[in-house]
C-alpha cells in the first residue's frame, strides 16, 4: 500500500467512504430531501396592469445618418411604405424624434435593438 492511501485510510476512515473517495481535508455534504422546501414568492414585483401598459419605440435625431439611410431602414424595420416612412423621417428631423411604433415591451426591446444595429438612436416610453 503506498504511504498516500494509508494517510488517506488512516485519516478520513474506511476507504469505501466518500470523505475517502475525495481526498484529505475535503468534506462531503449529504442533502435529504426533507430539509429542501419549495421556492415561495416572497414579493410579485409586477403586477398585470404593468404588464399591460403599451410601450412606445421613439427615434431621436442625430446629426450623422442620411435622411435616406433613415427612410431605408424605417422601411426594413417596420415594413412601412416610403411614404409612410419619409413622414417618419422628417417628424425627427424637424421636431427631434418620432413615436414609430407602440405596444408590447418585448417586441418594443426587439425593434430598439434593431434600429440600434443600424446606428440609429432609439428608446422604449411607456405611455401614460
Amino acid at each position: 500500500m503506498l504511504a498516500f492511501e494509508d494517510d488517506l485510510r488512516g485519516s478520513a476512515g474506511p476507504a469505501g467512504s466518500d470523505a475517502a473517495r475525495v481526498g484529505r481535508g475535503a468534506s462531503v455534504m449529504t442533502v435529504s430531501s426533507s430539509t429542501l422546501t419549495d421556492p415561495t414568492i416572497e414579493k410579485q414585483t409586477e403586477s398585470e396592469e404593468e404588464l399591460d401598459v403599451p410601450w412606445q419605440v421613439v427615434v431621436h435625431n442625430d446629426p450623422v445618418n442620411l435622411m435616406t439611410y433613415v427612410t431605408m431602414v424605417f422601411q426594413r424595420v417596420f415594413g412601412y411604405p416610403r411614404e409612410k416612412a419619409e413622414r417618419h423621417m422628417l417628424e425627427v428631423h424637424h421636431q427631434g424624434r418620432s413615436v414609430l411604433w407602440s405596444g408590447v415591451r418585448e417586441r418594443a426591446e426587439l425593434y430598439v435593438q434593431q434600429l440600434h444595429g443600424y446606428l440609429l438612436l432609439a428608446t422604449m416610453e411607456k405611455m401614460s
